[in-house]
């Protein structure tokens, strides 16, 4: 088994702030639409939180890339195109592995901004959107999935299964230590140095159980295998995404 730590959301560089933590509650705002959408932050209901995070550079108008998408019947549908999707691809991440989404965050109005997990998704299948038949395809688009409505690359792929997002903002979810900088994360024990994508250098991983996280990047790949230490990390946070 393999965990993705899945970057995702509003961020300085995409966005231009944090998404919010409203009545407890982390809300993840997708990224302003660099290429194909037809979903706006309206009709998301999130007009009014873009346009505090970006300091108005957005708003309810604005179309925003609704990726990874959690469906009402419990379905998330994540896309990834790229260097990002090679990575993927080059680590073996498929079917019955686990993307943990995380992402900037802060409370509204208060707060200091940190990455916090808020969503997750186990793969139970993979679309890959170059070789797939029109009704596979139509599938996506009526969900109005942005990767499913016009082609990002030549490996554009999707990835299918149970998730969901988190309904409050739990301590145990936070990766930021306290009182530091986004980047500087609590590790758990079982995570060392070798055994987290793009995170190699020594001076990263810190005294403490501490890691210095990569400044850049989307999918950093833990490949857990069959150990038990961090498949019961992963049974804990699981747990708490889905409490109520």
């Amino acid at each position: 088994m393999k965990i993705v730590f899945s970057r995702k959301g509003f961020d300085s560089a995409a966005g231009g702030g944090a998404s919010p933590i409203v009545d407890g509650v982390p809300v993840s705002l997708p990224i302003p639409a660099g290429a194909a959408s037809n979903t706006s932050y309206g009709a998301l209901r999130l007009g009014e939180h873009a346009k505090a995070a970006s300091r108005g550079k957005l708003g309810e108008a604005d179309l925003c890339h609704h990726d990874p998408m959690f469906t009402g019947d419990g379905t998330c549908i994540f896309g990834q195109v790229g260097a990002a999707q090679t990575h993927l691809a080059n680590q073996g991440v498929g079917v019955g592995d686990i993307f943990l989404f995380f992402g900037l965050f802060r409370e509204e109005d208060t707060g200091e901004p940190h990455h916090r997990i808020f969503g997750w998704m186990e793969v139970k299948r993979t679309v890959h959107l170059a070789s797939c038949n029109d009704e596979e395809r139509d599938e996506f688009r009526a969900h109005h999935h942005p990767h499913a409505l016009a082609m990002h690359g030549s490996n554009d792929c999707l990835y299918v299964g149970p998730g969901g997002t988190a309904n409050r903002a739990s301590p145990a979810l936070r990766l930021t230590v306290e009182e530091g900088p986004p980047s500087l994360w609590n590790r758990p024990s079982w995570l060392k140095r070798g055994g987290l994508t793009y995170h190699d250098r020594a001076d990263r991983w810190l005294r403490g159980r501490r890691l210095k996280s990569v400044a850049r990047g989307q999918e950093f790949v833990a490949d857990i295998g069959r150990r038990k230490a961090p498949r019961e990390w992963l049974a804990e946070v699981l747990e708490d995404l889905r409490a109520s």
